[in-house]
């Protein structure tokens, strides 16, 4: 029996139907890529509104605070979440800190957390201020409950602002401290968030 031996004009056809398809796929690849990424600005906060609810919140702006938030999202990017809270610190070289606030993430979800741990740094003394906590890559508002290492050299100071990173896994927390007691945000050890308020710093 005698095999079929396509022509020419047959193999012509099929290699323009592989050069169509894969011209296709290329032209739709940064429309894809797009749609990616307006599907991700959604669950997360763009700088500017992070500056205005920072500054809103601290109740003043300052160059600090702007360059600290701009120092934030050129290490990590956009946030999904922030915190708005207070703390109540206080030490003899090595200290305490306590604290509690509101999270929320842009996808909606909201609740009360509570954070504690060892901090060094702080001069004698004690101090309530407000803190305001950048959050990344944070799943639910759940998975925030553990403790969060300190990220060695990560404190960055500018005007009387300073911010510090607390990992764990991929989740990122990035306090944000403004004026009194900031030296404690280079805290050793740790920082344990929990469901409810506790004396037990560990």
């Amino acid at each position: 029996m005698l095999k079929h031996t396509p022509n020419w004009q047959t193999r012509w056809c099929a290699t323009f139907l592989q050069f169509a398809l894969l011209a296709s796929l290329l032209a739709a690849a940064p429309v894809l890529a797009a749609d990616n990424q307006k599907d991700a600005d959604k669950d997360t906060y763009d700088q500017d509104s992070i500056l205005k609810d920072a500054a809103d919140f601290f109740g003043h702006s300052t160059e600090g605070l702007a360059r600290v938030i701009e120092k934030a999202f050129k290490d990590h990017g956009r946030p999904n979440g922030y915190i708005k809270g207070q703390e109540a610190s206080g030490a003899i070289g090595v200290g305490l800190r306590y604290g509690d606030g509101t999270l929320k993430l842009k996808k909606g979800a909201t609740r009360m957390v509570y954070w504690q741990g060892p901090s060094i740094g702080f001069d004698l003394g004690g101090n309530l201020s407000k803190v305001f906590v950048l959050v990344y890559h944070l799943p639910s508002t759940e998975k925030i409950f553990q403790r969060y290492p300190s990220v060695d050299g990560s404190l960055y100071y500018v005007g009387g602002v300073g911010i510090n990173y607390q990992q764990r896994d991929d989740i990122i927390l990035a306090p944000i401290r403004l004026g009194v007691g900031l030296r404690a945000g280079a805290s050793i050890g740790y920082m344990h968030y929990t469901r409810t308020k506790t004396l037990n710093p560990f």
